[in-house]
């Protein structure tokens, strides 16, 4: 599933092109896109096919088409605080996005068939929490994991205010998803070969749009031996942040809205604005016509005027090639230059402060850079 939109050459090309083609159109949505770079969720030697608006798949590794997950992302009407349930969490790219919209005060739980894919999830969260600048410019909600398959959550397991599921859904199992959904909460689940966004609007009422014809693989029943219990899964608690952690959500907070007030622009890399190509309009010669019999005939004019013309718009094609190369140098150059403005201006802001040296490193969540 994919190919909707055009190939880009790195993760913000990619970006640029969902957004051309209304895949992504949200700013929230957009910025949650342009920090997650999805090459980083490939193994490697696969990392060229990366931003392709094609899914992957690798063993049981499975990343959707680029276009999927954005039309996901728009339909959950993300904000600060809320809950969120990814079945089939996959790689954690998704649910790491996530993270950073609803933020420190959110929950973001998740649910994987597969031990290795998990694993790997987790490799891929730390490698982002210790490695990322954009963990510094955002603040997150950390996803958890766990083993498990989906259909088969304990019954007096909480509810959620949002809800994904990556796999596609039976329609006899459409219920059991509706019921982990709060009032007001929105579930986005692949059925019938249909992307669909289910509001509940009350206790036992709920509306249904559909989003987008997709092809998704389906949900898979764990194997069990003949008149055994299924083993129930056992969602992570919601738990309340303790003072230290809060503490440190706080300070970090304090810092970044200062070193924001104090230079606006530090840290923030911008990327060139497109050049668009201008269309070249040709003049054209204008002929005249002569009635031969019935028919109508064209009759090429040569003037002096055509002359001139040709000489212009060869003058002009001249000046027009120059301007594209001028502006392909200045592109060069500001790319150079934005490449320096990266700066990560919260953990320069932590390094200065006049605090124990184990206490900065705290307030770094122990980030090596």
């Amino acid at each position: 599933m994919g190919g909707a939109v055009s190939a880009g050459e790195d993760n913000n090309d990619l970006i640029d092109n969902l957004k051309d083609a209304q895949y992504i159109r949200t700013g929230r949505v957009e910025q949650a896109f342009r920090a997650i770079d999805r090459g980083d969720y490939y193994l490697d030697g696969y990392r060229d096919n990366a931003y392709k608006d094609l899914a992957w798949k690798h063993g049981n590794i499975h990343l959707s088409a680029p276009c999927i997950y954005s039309e996901v992302m728009e339909a959950l009407k993300l904000q600060q605080g809320l809950s969120f349930l990814n079945l089939g969490s996959g790689t954690g790219y998704l649910s790491t996005m996530v993270g950073l919209i609803i933020g420190p005060f959110g929950v973001n739980h998740g649910v994987e068939l597969h031990t290795d894919v998990v694993e790997y999830a987790k490799e891929k969260l730390d490698d982002f929490i210790k490695n990322s600048d954009s963990f510094d410019k955002f603040e997150f909600c950390e996803p958890i994991f766990v083993v498990g398959n989906c259909l088969e959550i304990s019954s007096d397991s909480h509810q959620y205010d949002r809800i994904y599921c990556g796999a596609g859904v039976q329609k006899d199992h459409e219920n059991y998803m509706k019921i982990l959904l709060k009032v007001g909460g929105i579930l986005v689940m692949p059925i019938e070969d249909q992307l669909i966004q289910i509001t509940r609007t009350g206790q036992c009422s709920w509306e249904s749009k559909n989003i987008l014809a997709v092809s998704f693989a389906p949900l898979v029943q764990k194997n069990r031996a003949e008149g055994s219990k299924p083993d129930a899964v056992e969602l992570p608690p919601v738990t309340v942040r303790s003072l230290q952690d809060l503490s440190r959500v706080y300070i970090r907070r304090t810092l970044r809205d200062l070193t924001n007030e104090e230079c606006p622009d530090k840290g923030l890399v911008q990327r060139a604005p497109h050049k668009r190509k201008r269309r070249r309009c040709r003049l054209r010669r204008i002929n005249t016509y002569i009635f031969v019999g019935n028919q109508l005939i064209p009759q090429a004019m040569e003037s002096e005027e055509d002359e001139q013309i040709d000489q212009e718009q060869h003058k002009e094609d001249q000046e027009q090639q120059e301007a594209q190369e001028k502006e392909q140098e200045e592109e060069r150059d500001i790319g150079s230059v934005e490449i320096l403005k990266a700066v990560n201006v919260l953990r320069d802001k932590i390094m200065t402060l006049p605090l124990p040296e184990s206490l900065k490193t705290y307030l770094l969540y122990y980030r090596e850079k």
